[in-house]
């Protein structure tokens, strides 16, 4: 991939291209920002120009045996570290999965992946099994004679005694070898590990360049490329997958209107039956699924504050708003995303999700009506 492939993040970019024309590349970097601002891409245009042959004041030529290896994403020095199911698998053992989705576009999030692994109820992380195998990888000699580049996407998911090994090796980097930590929470990672980063800061898209991106690749008109980006949050992510596939947001807003129905006629009995539909999602669809509630909340909140020109939600959203922002208020507002929040911990904790959506459903019955 090719930095002019990326979207947006030119400052970043601009960084990226002084230290690989210098030659002073750090053994380690952190990207960080918000998901779907573009950090994989950035990732894969870096260790692009790092595997190039012929490289142009640092950026990669895209023409040489090197550059088209990467392109495929076959090239021997090119490695690719991700959260995987279970603590004795490694990422290789899903290379073919990673390349696919991969191929189709570096804009895709956790729950993509996971979804592409065929995850429906565990936490994927990054186990210590493959912190040695990254340790085996960088004691080879690099196959092509330059570079050896490892990518380790959602660094955050890293467990404790991988990221310590981890930190080992990034106490004492082997020569010729770059390390690119890509994570949406910094703030999850261990200090050390940060420290020994060099840190670059992706901020979130602007709606014109989501837009504009949205135009050139699906080839949407200027007046749909902007409602689409208005209402992603600064996430090509988020705005590729509601030009692409909105099943999933569909069932989520009628999950929620059915809660708040029901919460406001104060009918336990189908509260009850509500949890426990959600529950059987599986715990990652229900983390997002509270994601999504969060983002309903919010929008309401600002609609009811009369500033609907700062919402970001699709047609079908906005017509919901209009009806349920009245009842989202400065008396119950941060009673809503406090229940959220805490409903969100809970399940990242393998809590009992029935208890957890029941709980949340009894919370909102209350808040719906102050």
């Amino acid at each position: 991939m090719l930095f002019s492939e990326v979207i947006g993040q030119t400052e970043v970019k601009q960084q990226m291209l002084a230290q690989l024309a210098s030659g002073r590349v750090p053994h380690a970097q952190l990207l960080y920002g918000p998901e779907g601002c573009g950090k994989l891409a950035l990732a894969l245009s870096y260790a692009t120009a790092l595997l190039c042959k012929e490289p142009v004041d640092g950026a990669p030529c895209g023409r040489c045996a090197g550059c088209k290896m990467t392109a495929k994403l076959e090239h021997p020095d090119l490695h690719f570290v991700f959260p995987v199911p279970k603590s004795k698998e490694v990422s290789d053992q899903y290379m073919s999965q990673w390349r696919e989705l991969l191929r189709e576009s570096p804009y895709f999030d956790a729950k993509g992946w996971f979804a592409r692994m065929g995850v429906t109820t565990q936490q994927p992380h990054i186990f210590v099994s493959e912190a040695e195998q990254i340790l085996r990888k960088i004691s080879l000699t690099s196959n092509q004679g330059g570079y050896r580049v490892i990518i380790i996407w959602h660094a955050e998911l890293l467990r404790t005694e991988a990221a310590n090994k981890l930190l080992k090796i990034l106490e004492e980097p082997m020569p010729g070898t770059a390390f690119l930590l890509l994570t949406d929470r910094p703030d999850l990672l261990l200090d050390t590990i940060v420290s020994r980063c060099v840190r670059e800061e992706c901020k979130a898209l602007s709606a014109d360049e989501i837009a504009e991106a949205l135009a050139t690749h699906y080839g949407l008109s200027s007046a749909d490329a902007q409602t689409v980006a208005r209402s992603s949050g600064g996430s090509f992510t988020t705005a590729r997958a509601r030009v692409t596939q909105n099943g999933e947001e569909e069932l989520f807003l009628d999950m929620f209107k059915l809660l708040m129905r029901h919460g406001f006629a104060r009918k336990v009995r189908e509260l009850q039956t509500w949890s426990e539909q959600v529950a059987e999602w599986g715990r990652e669809k229900c983390r997002r699924f509270l994601q999504y509630m969060h983002h309903v909340v919010r929008e309401s909140y600002i609609r009811a504050a009369a500033l609907p020109q700062l919402t970001y939600t699709t047609p079908r959203e906005a017509d919901f708003l209009k009806r349920f922002a009245p009842y989202v208020n400065e008396r119950n507002v941060e009673g809503f995303l406090a229940e959220i929040d805490s409903a969100m911990r809970d399940i990242a904790q393998n809590a009992n999700p029935r208890m957890v959506f029941f709980d949340l459903a009894l919370q909102c019955l209350v808040l719906v009506r102050k």
